[in-house]
């Protein structure tokens, strides 16, 4: 049985929004037993969130809403900014934090508008799903996943506190970073990432049907983001605009440089390989700086292939018997073999239980097809 985590806020919550992000902390908020409020001009998602078990809707009149601890302001960007002042001024001693992706624009923004500084404290849940709206909600999503806190400069000891624990309460690791620090964070590792991925993807529509067919794992997995909301991010985009600029225009000057190596070999001349060599290997060294699981510094693991029947009970079939040869399992991907009912998983472990997986899944008469 899997441990909740720890119950560190106190009641009532108000988390105004209920989109996927607002009303995933509403659920994880009730599932650790705490009172939860809901607000959202769109009455078919807060009606959605409260069926789903996320919380009581707020009171029509302010006056008639028990003073929540925290408010925690989850709609778009655009809105941010005049929805955070004003919940400022309507719960005079709630500590006020948001769950926006972007960070300096948009609390600077508030503090103009009149927000309370001192109560204010910025909040970035790194947890996310392609899928939009309260529908796509879970009350897990952000269980081992870092929360990002952003304090201003006035925000005092104790609501900073506040928003540690709430993310603590919704199973996340906070970690702070400064307003600006966290905008050039997420320019790197999700914003600019969100352009390229839609970028390749959009090179698929003018493409011959054929040739998407033979489609691998590799594109699936570098435009997988390419289908998340795009009213959305460009609300992101736009608030984050330099920090996100900065990142492309480097993986822009890469490309070029890559492009014109390509060019050359293209017309018969072969001494553009380094560069192209150079990007790779660039590549592979960058790749390896992101951290593993538990923000460990990943470790080299060896891919075991395994082709199964595409049928009910047979994935679960692998892992139990990868579980009763004492295996860890550290990743496991699945690539569905075009035209044929079976699937191709490949599963990844350390090195020196390679031999006993192989062993374990051989003797259950799995088809293992080798390791790299």
């Amino acid at each position: 049985m899997t441990s909740l985590p720890p119950v560190a806020v106190v009641g009532p919550i108000l988390v105004i929004g209920t989109g996927l992000i607002g009303t995933s902390i509403a659920l994880a908020l009730t599932r650790a037993g705490v009172d939860v409020l809901l607000d959202d001009v769109d009455s078919d998602q807060l009606t959605l969130a409260v069926n789903m078990g996320a919380g009581q809707v707020v009171g029509v009149k302010r006056s008639q809403t028990p003073n929540p601890t925290i408010v925690v302001v989850a709609v778009p960007p655009r809105f941010a900014a005049e929805v955070i002042a004003q919940a400022s001024k309507d719960f005079p001693t709630a500590t006020i934090t948001d769950v926006t992706s972007v960070k300096s624009g948009i609390l600077k923004q508030a503090i103009a508008f009149g927000a309370d500084e001192s109560r204010l404290v910025g909040g970035h849940p790194m947890a996310g799903r392609e899928v939009s709206g309260a529908v796509g909600a879970r009350k897990d999503l952000f269980d081992d996943r870092l929360w990002i806190v952003s304090p201003c400069h006035e925000t005092g000891a104790l609501h900073h506190q506040n928003v540690n624990n709430l993310a603590i309460t919704c199973g996340a690791v906070p970690i702070d970073m400064s307003p600006q620090e966290h905008d050039e964070a997420v320019a790197l590792v999700s914003h600019a990432p969100q352009v390229i991925s839609s970028a390749l993807a959009a090179q698929l529509l003018p493409a011959h049907a054929k040739h998407i067919a033979v489609a691998g794992q590799g594109l699936r997995d570098m435009t997988r983001i390419a289908a998340s909301d795009s009213s959305l991010w460009v609300d992101i985009l736009t608030e984050n605009a330099g920090p996100v600029s900065e990142v492309i225009s480097g993986v822009v000057r890469e490309l070029q440089e890559v492009l014109h190596a390509l060019q050359e070999l293209a017309g018969g001349d072969q001494d553009h390989e380094e560069i192209i060599d150079a990007t790779l290997k660039a590549g592979v060294k960058g790749r390896a700086r992101i951290p593993g699981r538990h923000g460990n510094i990943e470790a080299p693991f060896i891919e075991v292939a395994v082709l199964i029947e595409d049928k009910p009970g047979e994935l679960a079939r692998l892992f139990v018997a990868a579980g009763d040869a004492g295996v860890n399992l550290e990743d496991v991907r699945i690539e569905h073999v075009l035209g044929k009912p079976s699937g191709l998983v490949e599963l990844s472990v350390k090195p020196d239980v390679t031999d006993a997986l192989i062993q374990a899944l051989s003797v259950r008469g799995f088809d293992v097809r080798g390791t790299g």
